[in-house]
């Protein structure tokens, strides 16, 4: 089971040259495919002229969901030396695109893996790589009676409380850190626990 992952805190952006050709290159840190569609639009906007807009991206907790585009570059020579660099560095949810200007000197299949590769590695490089942990939001049910004994669980397993109501039969929405779940359950085993899917 996943219980943290490494992501980026932050975008970046290098430049780098290869006969003639320019690679703009931009990490970009992302949650989901609305975030990336976001920063692909806003690219593609922003260099409109440029000949080739290849990119990578690597979603979810333990990097499930991968995709690579080469964006007209022959097949395998730009989304996936791109993607590979991302896996390199064990890092997901992340987008990695490379804003190509086309120099006059046709780079070959090795040549155009190398750039793309050397150019996501080097924007990798500029980034702040951060642990984050992977948190669940759930939702407790149990008797007033239980009230003390619940909290006090809480409080040492630094849970954040988003919802409470305390009657008769008390409710606790919070997020936790996943790793603390099964310590959880078993201090609170009298609790009805169940999971939030967002």
């Amino acid at each position: 089971m996943t219980y943290s992952y490494l992501t980026i805190s932050e975008a970046a952006e290098i430049l780098y040259k290869e006969k003639g050709s320019k690679f703009i290159t931009f990490a970009y840190p992302t949650e989901n495919e609305e975030d990336i569609k976001q920063c692909l639009d806003f690219l593609r906007k922003k260099y409109f002229d440029a000949t080739h807009h290849c990119y990578a991206y690597s979603l979810g907790y333990a990097g499930e969901k991968t995709r690579s585009q080469d964006d007209g570059e022959p097949s395998g020579t730009a989304g996936l030396p791109i993607l590979n660099q991302i896996r390199s560095k064990k890092l997901t949810n992340i987008l990695v695109v490379v804003v190509r200007y086309f120099g006059g000197t046709k780079l070959g299949a090795s040549g155009l893996v190398n750039a793309y590769k050397t150019s996501a590695g080097q924007v990798l490089e500029q980034t702040n790589i951060i642990e984050r942990f992977v948190i669940e939001t759930l939702e407790l049910r149990f008797d007033y009676l239980q009230i003390n004994a619940v909290m006090r669980v809480l409080k040492n397993l630094e849970a954040k409380i988003l919802e409470q109501n305390f009657d008769n039969q008390c409710f606790i929405r919070l997020r936790l850190k996943l790793q603390h779940k099964e310590i959880l359950e078993k201090s609170i085993d009298f609790a009805q626990i169940m999971r939030v899917y967002e």
